[in-house]
C-alpha cells in the first residue's frame, strides 16, 4: 500500500513537472529560446561555461512584486554586449514586469522587441495585430514547428521579382509567364511570429557583424 501511494506520488509529480516545465526551442548558431509562463520558475539556471545569446519570451505572463524583482536581477546577470538577451513582451505583459525592463541602459545587452501599444514601448517594435500575435504564439504552443513561424510568405520574393521586371521590360520574367502566374492558385498567408522573426533577424545581423 505504501508504495502504491509513493508511486502514485511519483507520477503525480512528473506530471505537474511536465505541465510546468516551460516551452524551450533552438533557433540555430547558438540561439535559444525559452517561453515563460511563470516567474520565477521558468527562468533557465546559468548555463555552464561561456553564456550564449537567448530569446525570453514573456508575453500574456503575470508577474507580482517578487517575479519581477528577480526577473530584473536575472537580466543584469544574464545579459551582456557579447551575450544578449532579446525580450519578447507586449501590452499583455504584465505592466509591474514591464515596468523593470523599461530603466535600459545603451550597451547592456538587453534588447525588448515587441509590438508597441499602450504604456508598451520596445527598442524594436513590429507590426502584428494582437489577434495575429495570438494566434502566432497559441501555434507554437499547441505543436508547430518554430520554423514556420519565422518564414515569410514563400511567393512575396518571386512575385516581387516578377513585379520588378515588368517595370522595367513590359514582361513577366521567362520562368514565370504572364498565364502562369494568372493561373496559380493563391497560397494562403502563413502564420508568422513577428516579434520572433525580429529576434532571429536580429541575432542573425550580431552574428555577421562578429559582435558575437
Amino acid at each position: 500500500m505504501i508504495a502504491f501511494r509513493r508511486l502514485v506520488l511519483l507520477f503525480s509529480t512528473l506530471a505537474v513537472a511536465a505541465v510546468a516545465a516551460p516551452l524551450e526551442r533552438d533557433l540555430g548558431q547558438g540561439l535559444g529560446y525559452v517561453r515563460v509562463k511563470r516567474l520565477p520558475a521558468d527562468l533557465p539556471a546559468p548555463p555552464a561555461g561561456k553564456i550564449p545569446p537567448c530569446v525570453i519570451d514573456v508575453r500574456y505572463v503575470e508577474a507580482d512584486a517578487t517575479a519581477v524583482t528577480t526577473f530584473a536581477a536575472w537580466l543584469r546577470f544574464r545579459a551582456s554586449p557579447r551575450a544578449p538577451v532579446f525580450v519578447i513582451a507586449n501590452a499583455a505583459t504584465s505592466p509591474a514586469l514591464l515596468e523593470a525592463i523599461a530603466p535600459r541602459v545603451a550597451g547592456d545587452g538587453v534588447i525588448v522587441i515587441g509590438a508597441a501599444g499602450g504604456r508598451f514601448r520596445p527598442d524594436s517594435a513590429v507590426k502584428i495585430t494582437p489577434e495575429e500575435e495570438r494566434k502566432a504564439y497559441d501555434a507554437l504552443e499547441n505543436g508547430a514547428d518554430v520554423a514556420t513561424l519565422l518564414a515569410d510568405n514563400p511567393d512575396k520574393v518571386r512575385n516581387d521579382e516578377a513585379s520588378l521586371v515588368r517595370g522595367q521590360t513590359g514582361a513577366a520574367p521567362a520562368d514565370l509567364p504572364e498565364e502562369s502566374a494568372a493561373a496559380a492558385p493563391r497560397r494562403p498567408t502563413p502564420t508568422v511570429d513577428a516579434a520572433l522573426q525580429r529576434a532571429l533577424h536580429l541575432h542573425r545581423a550580431l552574428v555577421a557583424l562578429k559582435m558575437l
